[in-house]
């Protein structure tokens, strides 16, 4: 292990604007003598943004461009608050947006994903060119690099699985050079490549996971996500009163709440760092000095009541055209195609006639898997579920999430209740 390298991630909310910036800035700079490797993400909203220009350009809607000018005046403008209007910045945000404007040029991929992938990719190069350049012009020392030249991944867009040993590789010869006491190491999240040098994205909200390839293939000392909440809570503040802080978590405990739902980490997180014990660190950029969630193997399992909740949220139900029983050779083809489209499978049961998965349905995925299996298979969806996954379950905590819902779906497993929910309609009389 490298005893000294730390690797910190910040998030879109955290670069959002200049202030943020800034504020990432005063936090690193109590960090000048450590050896730090910097995952960024694309500022505030940048993705969601790049997204509907991926829309536009597959729909030939001529409103790609459009779009795209918005976002490249956001990032202007992030550029003229923290260096004034004359710096060679400006040069390179240009150069960065146009690599984007040549594949808009083109016609629209056949491969959506594929097409997804070179676009989306733009926000996290182009924000961590300014904050790259911020960090220089504050008088620390900071190498920019492409996350692409270090993570190699395999051909499935949008899913990109993660090829190790040859990332190892990479990121020993690439970076680890460049690490030093006096130095910054500064990268994107979410982003990688494939042999060819096609842009490959891991996933969405993958720039944890970022982080921890760094941190596994380096060996690093710890890893730290920096969010705009405390630490892990027992429930998203948003949608609960009365959350509170965990101080300390164990890595299966943490592999189980983000596998679930738990946003505050990005699933795929945990277990490269468990593999090496690497502790992670979850903590404020808004209060640096807070102590956090510290997530090692040094912790009890006792917890108290967890609470994840998972929108967009589809149930496939799955029955035989004969209606003959759902076997196991059913069960396998069923999976197998599951596993083709790279679905996020939350939660499956099964009887003798049918079966059903209760699955993220944030893309066109689960439609295709419908018409895969549509000659075989009689398929009935149901949109706009919630998955709720309750760990440690208490009866009244599991009483009060049930209130105007409607349950179509339930399942316990040891510490772990999940309930696949629906709003109860709201009846109202007709006016007489």
């Amino acid at each position: 292990m490298n005893h000294s390298l730390k690797v910190f991630k910040f998030g879109g909310a955290s670069v959002k604007d200049a202030a943020g910036v800034r504020n990432v800035v005063s936090i690193l700079e109590r960090y000048r003598e450590h050896p730090l490797i910097i995952v960024v993400s694309a500022m505030g909203k940048t993705t969601n943004a790049l997204e509907m220009v991926v829309a536009a350009h597959a729909e030939k809607s001529g409103k790609a461009f459009e779009l795209l000018q918005a976002i490249k005046e956001e990032h202007y403008q992030l550029a003229r608050e923290l260096f004034g209007e004359d710096h060679e910045v400006f040069d390179t945000i240009n150069d960065t947006f146009v690599e984007l404007e040549w594949v808009l040029d083109e016609e629209p991929h056949s491969n959506y994903d594929y097409m997804y992938d070179q676009i989306v990719c733009v926000g996290e190069l182009a924000s961590t060119r300014i904050v790259a350049a911020f960090l220089n012009r504050q008088g620390l020392p900071t190498e920019w690099v492409d996350a692409r030249d270090v993570i190699l991944t395999d051909d499935i867009f949008r899913e990109g699985w993660v090829q190790w040993p040859e990332t190892v590789e990479r990121a020993r010869k690439i970076v680890g050079p460049l690490v030093g006491a006096k130095q910054f190491v500064l990268t994107q999240g979410f982003i990688g490549s494939t042999t060819e040098n096609f842009t490959t994205t891991l996933g969405r909200e993958g720039s944890d996971y970022t982080a921890a390839i760094f941190s596994y293939c380096l060996d690093a000392e710890s890893m730290t996500i920096w969010k705009d909440v405390p630490g892990v809570l027992t429930a998203d503040p948003r949608k609960f009163e009365n959350v509170s802080k965990l101080d300390r978590l164990s890595y299966r405990e943490a592999i189980e709440m983000t596998y679930y739902g738990a946003k505050v980490i990005h699933p795929k997180t945990i277990k490269p760092l468990q593999n090496k014990s690497i502790p992670l660190y979850v903590k404020s950029f808004i209060d640096p000095a807070g102590e956090g969630t510290l997530i090692s193997n040094e912790v009890d399992d006792t917890y108290p009541p967890m609470v994840a909740i998972e929108t967009d949220q589809a149930l496939v139900h799955i029955s035989t055209r004969d209606f003959s029983f759902v076997a196991e050779h059913h069960i396998s083809y069923l999976f197998t195609k599951i596993a083709e489209l790279r679905m996020q499978v939350n939660i499956m049961q099964n009887t003798a006639i049918s079966f059903a998965v209760c699955v993220s349905d944030i893309d066109d995925k689960v439609d295709q898997f419908a018409g895969n299996i549509a000659q075989d298979f009689k398929v009935m969806i149901t949109r706009g579920l919630e998955l709720i996954t309750v760990r440690h379950a208490q009866p009244e905590v599991l009483e009060n999430l049930r209130k105007g819902k409607i349950i179509l779906l339930e399942e316990r497993i040891r510490n772990t209740v999940q309930l696949v929910v629906q709003d109860v309609p709201v009846l109202q009389r007709k006016a007489l």
